[in-house]
């Protein structure tokens, strides 16, 4: 690949391999989102509400047709220890992780984090009796 196209394909916005320095608007709560203070060189989402944009097929390539609101529907804990949050793109139903942010919002990590012990999926009051039944 000679220069020309080198920078042809940078130009094209190539976030897998080049940092994002694109400061943008947030598509739900309209504060102004700089790449600084991310801790990465990849911002992909609102740090105050942790909403992104279904923009990407695979990390970085911007080459999804659908354009939706990606909205936080939970965190997990990789391998390594590092957080990372669950976006549902609220046109296509897609899911995508999404490492944190060192300045994302932290009652809002937390929310997310608690909700499934908040809400889980069977009845709370059988854990007395689940529990007893295991103590047999």
């Amino acid at each position: 690949m000679n220069r020309e196209n080198k920078r042809k394909a940078f130009e094209h916005s190539d976030y897998k391999t080049h940092p994002c320095t694109d400061s943008f608007v947030c598509s739900l709560c309209g504060r102004q989102v700089v790449p600084e203070g991310a801790g990465s060189q990849h911002r992909n989402h609102c740090p105050y509400c942790l909403t992104s944009l279904h923009l990407d097929v695979a990390p970085g390539d911007r080459a999804a047709d659908c354009g939706g609101r990606m909205e936080a529907v939970a965190v997990w804990v990789r391998r390594n220890g590092e957080w990372a949050l669950i976006h549902r793109c609220a046109r296509c139903g897609v899911l995508s992780s999404n490492r944190i942010a060192a300045d994302d919002n932290p009652l809002l990590l937390m929310s997310l984090a608690l909700r499934q012990l908040a809400e889980p999926p069977f009845p709370i009051a059988r854990m007395r009796e689940l529990a007893e039944a295991l103590q047999k």
